[in-house]
């Protein structure tokens, strides 16, 4: 297939372009968290306390399993956007066959492997008794479905990585839609709760990416993808994990951490299960324009490494933490000052609303932080320093978050603000460091400026 263009970062304005790719990540991610979101609204008006714990304990693993794939393909993204930025069009074909190829295998044994383990791992969650089974439903359903969620996944990650943000876009709008009608028909119609909620996630992404593989038939890629590319190849795969897997790695230890977390606080009880259920599905829209810049972050930085522009790399970094700080500012307003009535949009029940506001106050200053730390880490993606990424992710979540929220849970019991404070405190640590390591980079950089000078 070969299509009309690619979308280059290497010349003109930053700022301007930057946001213009970043905006259709954004609401791709906005839709893609709806996805939690809407499950979690629509049991919590239809259902009781043991579904909406459910659900939420149950989208926290399929998270994290999701996120290992993820994390996987940004090496493509990099790759992609490094062959790009210095005008390998060939080998970025290459690149695209050999991750949709390998991806598919993998992808297929994890899914056979969590639908048998669905039980253990409700376990491992501490899922609080009135809530097992239907975790365990809600993990089966999904972890059948897993391929589909993984294909939908990397074909984000593959666009992305060629500067194109409105495919995800369009294919995570037709998800949502899929599922919100599907949520209300199988929950609120016909009363099938969690299965309902799995069932209309799985099939929403399976709609998605037959659609999105038809519109890519139709409309073609920028460059040709031939049926020889269309296998794994050794020397690309292993580069795409090479770049991915130290991302995937850290993510799914971040999302492990908060898999630590959710364990922790279901010791303390169903409503505090429920509450910080609720407090992280509104977390995670809080971190969306973050997390959009993040992903942005990675594709802008890498054409320009791969075209040998450090300092215009080292420019949107700052331009994207200027922008995402000012987001940051309004949405620690609302989460820190009503949170109660951001909680009251999934659930009636005063008990959880109160006790998801103390972990909404305590988060509300991790939005301001993760506006340095989640482009930092865009930006050392870009470079393809995912190492130190890695890195810097397991010390915040296991050697700052986890301990922090176990101190806590013990000392002071079911107050969930500051049980929430260790999400900060780890964010603070990883910054830190990730000043350091660009401190250091940018002296490399203008040291091989001198010496290639001198030269």
């Amino acid at each position: 297939m070969k299509g009309k263009t690619i979308r280059v970062f290497t010349e003109g304005r930053i700022l301007g372009p930057l946001i213009k790719f970043a905006l259709p990540v954004l609401l791709a991610l906005f839709l893609q968290t709806m996805y939690g979101a809407v499950d979690l609204l629509i049991i919590g008006q239809f259902c009781g306390a043991g579904d909406v714990s459910a659900v939420s304990t149950g989208g926290t693993m399929m998270f994290t399993l999701t996120s290992i794939f993820t994390g996987l393909s940004m090496g493509a993204t990099i790759l992609l956007g490094q062959n790009i930025g210095s005008g390998r069009a060939e080998e970025a074909g290459k690149v695209i066959g050999s991750t949709i190829t390998s991806f598919a295998g993998l992808g297929l044994a994890v899914s056979i492997i969590a639908l048998a383990a669905s039980p253990a791992l409700a376990a491992l969650l501490q899922a609080p008794a009135e809530a097992f089974d239907g975790t365990v439903t809600y993990l089966r359903i999904c972890s059948g479905g897993l391929l589909f969620i993984i294909a939908f996944n990397v074909l984000g990650s593959v666009f992305r990585g060629i500067g194109n943000s409105v495919m995800p876009l369009i294919s995570v709008a037709i998800s949502t839609v899929v599922n919100i009608f599907g949520d209300l028909i199988l929950i609120a119609v016909f009363g099938m709760g969690v299965a309902g909620a799995a069932i209309a996630t799985v099939f929403a992404q399976l709609i998605s990416v037959i659609l999105s593989v038809l519109i890519i038939r139709k409309q073609g890629l920028p460059f040709t993808v031939s049926r020889q590319y269309l296998k794994p190849q050794k020397k690309l795969v292993r580069k795409v994990f090479q770049l991915g897997l130290p991302i995937a790695f850290q993510d799914v230890l971040v999302s492990t951490s908060f898999l630590f977390i959710m364990g922790i606080v279901n010791t303390l009880g169903l409503i505090a299960s429920a509450s910080v259920g609720v407090a992280q599905r509104l977390s995670n829209f809080i971190m969306l324009v973050p997390s959009a810049y993040m992903q942005s972050m990675s594709a802008f930085v890498a054409q320009n490494v791969g075209a040998g522009k450090y300092d215009r790399a080292k420019k949107a970094l700052y331009c994207g933490i200027g922008t995402s700080l000012l987001v940051g500012l309004v949405t620690a307003y609302f989460s820190f000052f009503h949170g109660d009535i951001m909680a009251s949009i999934f659930t009636h029940d005063p008990a959880i609303i109160a006790s998801a506001w103390e972990y909404l106050k305590a988060f509300s200053i991790d939005t301001l932080l993760v506006s340095f730390l989640f482009c930092f880490i865009g930006y050392f993606n870009g470079y393809g320093k995912t190492t130190f990424v890695m890195a810097q992710g397991i010390i915040g979540a296991f050697g700052v978050r986890i301990p922090v929220a176990f101190v806590m849970s013990r000392i002071f019991g079911d107050n969930l603000f500051l049980v929430g404070l260790s999400t900060p405190a780890s964010t603070i640590v990883q910054i830190t460091l990730c000043l350091i390591v660009f401190a250091r980079l940018q002296h490399k950089i203008r040291k091989n400026a001198i010496e290639k000078a001198a030269a």
